[in-house]
């Protein structure tokens, strides 16, 4: 077993690879400015990483599997490091959202590649490991927003970037010192799964995405998703009985895997409507300043944050499935009562309630995060990086659709539907986890 130091570079990896991701929302008007372009075409430095980072997070699995979970990772790193520095000179806003999708694409393999690490590395401490992954995304997620939006009020937006190149090079000198490689299977990429499976996911992100922005006509909306979902089908066809498939579909409808998965994915749906219609509220109907509305959005992730080495505990306490439909019974309870708080007006009062609840959805999201990333690693598609890959696509793909569903419902003023939705979602999440049989434990 690797020691503490090695342990705490992977955290910090985790850590760097969400604030890349977040770092250059509150920024974007700055980006907008500088390169004379309209805000909501800034706003595709962000949706273009995510898409890049959830489609690419499979075939990154694949390659953690085929060349080693190090290798794989160091390489993400090193093609990290060169977009971010390439951004920094970014003259216009194509080559700007070319380089965010690079950085999306290499930071695809940080999740699942550190997670496949962690199951390996501490096969003793997996909930407790897993508490501390859970941690370092609630600090990146924390810290990334106001970090970028510091660093581009004192030095311009494009120190950002450089910033988070030389960040990128000092992890990977801890990489390189501390991180020992762990033991990988080895197998010939199934190149026609493998494109299905991305290319199904791809067109439904895309038809998601663009519903939300409201791009294009609902006929190629519709059409978008089909396709997406015939390619899905198609992934399932070719790869039933297939022993060296991608992902083998009986990891896929295992139960520990797939209660894990929906709830990941209701979870960070409830999470991205959260981080994104809030603060709308606040700074609109509210009035509140943009610095004091960042403030109280510190606190959800802030919680998240220090609740996962608690909820850790409390797994190994009580067990890790009560744990996660403890949370998701959270998430569902708290939604509704935003629904009511919403209900009230925009009052000084409703901002104080609004507050204490981010609070109580913090600890509820820390609830299912943690039990959720322990499930998937132990399950049998623990042991396939492309599995766990898909976990991760599907967290993400819970924020797009959130993403999605905001820009939708939000313009209506309905804001009782906007977080209604989270209801439902969470309430689905809920309801699957007690479909199929309670697995083995392990």
């Amino acid at each position: 077993m690797p020691g503490r130091t090695g342990h705490l570079t992977l955290l910090s990896v985790t850590v760097l690879g969400t604030m890349c991701n977040n770092i250059v929302n509150v920024p974007l008007r700055s980006i907008a400015t500088d390169l004379r372009i309209p805000l909501p075409a800034a706003v595709l430095c962000v949706s273009a990483f995510v898409l890049a980072l959830a489609i690419g997070m499979p075939v990154s699995g694949w390659l953690g599997d085929r060349f080693g979970q190090k290798k794989a990772l160091t390489g993400a790193l090193v093609l990290m490091t060169a977009a971010q520095a390439l951004a920094v000179v970014a003259p216009n806003l194509t080559t700007l959202v070319a380089l965010r999708a690079l950085q999306g694409l290499a930071c695809s393999a940080i999740p699942p590649m550190v997670m496949s690490l962690l199951r390996t590395l501490y096969p003793e401490r997996r909930l407790a490991v897993m508490g501390t992954w859970a941690a370092a995304n609630g600090i990146g997620q924390a810290i990334g927003p106001p970090a970028g939006g510091l660093i581009s009020d004192a030095w311009g937006w494009r120190m950002i970037f450089a910033l988070l190149a030389a960040a990128c090079v000092v992890v990977l000198a801890l990489m390189w010192l501390f991180v020992p490689s762990a033991p990988h299977r080895s197998g010939p990429l199934d190149l026609r799964g493998a494109a299905l499976l991305t290319g199904g996911a791809g067109l439904v992100l895309v038809a998601v995405t663009t519903l939300g922005q409201r791009a294009g006509s609902p006929a190629s909306w519709i059409a978008e998703a089909v396709a997406g979902v015939l390619l899905f089908l198609g992934y399932v066809a070719v790869s039933r009985g297939q022993g060296a498939a991608m992902i083998p579909l009986s990891v896929l409808v295992e139960s520990r895997f797939a209660r894990s998965t929906a709830a990941a994915f209701g979870q960070m749906f409830c999470l991205g409507t959260l981080l994104v219609a809030l603060p709308l509220f606040l700074t609109g109907p509210l009035h509140m300043s943009s610095g004091l509305a960042g403030i109280l959005f510190f606190a959800l992730p802030a919680v998240m944050a220090v609740a996962a080495p608690v909820v850790s505990r409390l797994s190994l306490a009580i067990g890790p499935r009560r744990v996660l439909r403890a949370g998701l019974a959270v998430l569902v309870a708290g939604n509704v009562v935003i629904c009511l708080v919403l209900g009230q007006g925009a009052t000084p009062a409703v901002a104080v309630m609004l507050t204490a609840m981010m609070l109580v959805l913090g600890f509820g999201m820390a609830m299912v995060q943690t039990p959720a990333a322990a499930g998937a690693t132990s399950s049998p598609a623990g042991s396939n990086g492309a599995a766990i890959g898909l976990f991760n696509m599907m967290r993400f793909s819970g924020t797009a659709t959130a993403a999605a569903w905001v820009a939708l419902v939000y313009p209506a003023g309905s804001l009782t539907l906007l977080f209604g939705g989270c209801v439902a979602l969470a309430a689905l999440a809920l309801a699957a986890s007690y479909l199929g049989p309670d697995p083995t434990p392990t």
